[in-house]
């Protein structure tokens, strides 16, 4: 790494450490988090998503993406009360993340905006073919939720990393060329994207599937959603550690 790559590298991950900087709008977040931290009565989880009619259809029509790819016949949540309970809170607080960091990335400039789009094309499709992969096969209790949730994080470290690289150039009075977060993201990439998930307050339990997505950890769960995904992960030549 050069003496510049490394500047660059130092301040692009004191930004990731940085949740408020990174993720942006807080006033759902935060009181979500800690609802569910609380384990409380889910109507309080209910009442929080509601206060913001954008998310609450985000999390319906994603509830119903992920429950509706395994039946023709299966009857969708009408409800966000019925959506939200099924989901479950972990789920919940998932969607909501990338919910918002969505938004956030929507607001970014050029032509960061438009390398942005292309990674959450990316991880939207490999959503999609990670549900219908489960979908497809048998003798196995997975949650079709869970295993979306963790695709939405596949190239989570890019993301964060061009992020926060974004936010950096915006700082100084001579932006830092393109090329030089691409090398870093290109031999950093799995530093960046732990790093970001211990800072920006995701579970353990996703980092744990994101590793074994990434052919980081290995597992005996044979109803791990890492083992889903890590096959859609493999195909589309985006593992961290290949296989």
């Amino acid at each position: 790494m050069t003496d510049l790559e490394h500047q660059v590298f130092t301040q692009v991950r004191a930004i990731i450490s940085n949740e408020e900087q990174v993720i942006g709008r807080r006033g759902i977040l935060v009181p979500l988090k800690k609802a569910i931290i609380a384990d409380g009565d889910i109507r309080n989880v209910i009442d929080i998503v509601s206060s913001d009619p954008a998310l609450a259809a985000h999390m319906l029509w994603r509830s119903n993406s992920a429950a509706n790819a395994s039946s023709v016949n299966r009857t969708k949540n009408r409800s966000l009360k019925d959506a939200l309970v099924r989901l479950g809170q972990v789920n919940i607080y998932r969607y909501a993340f990338t919910f918002y960091l969505k938004e956030r990335l929507d607001e970014l400039p050029q032509p960061y905006k438009k390398l942005i789009q292309g990674y959450w094309a990316l991880t939207e499709a490999i959503a999609v073919d990670a549900v219908d992969s489960l979908h497809s096969m048998d003798g196995v209790d997975i949650n079709p939720d869970e295993v979306q949730t963790l695709a939405l994080f596949s190239v989570f470290g890019e993301i964060i990393a061009l992020t926060a690289f974004a936010y950096l150039n915006a700082e100084v009075e001579e932006s830092f060329p393109l090329s030089i977060i691409k090398s870093i993201i290109d031999n950093q990439k799995q530093t960046l994207t732990l790093e970001a998930f211990e800072s920006l307050g995701l579970d353990d339990e996703l980092r744990d599937e994101f590793m074994v997505a990434h052919n980081l950890r290995q597992t005996r769960n044979p109803n791990s959603p890492g083992l889903v995904l890590r096959r859609v992960l493999s195909m589309r030549k985006q593992l961290l550690n290949p296989l």
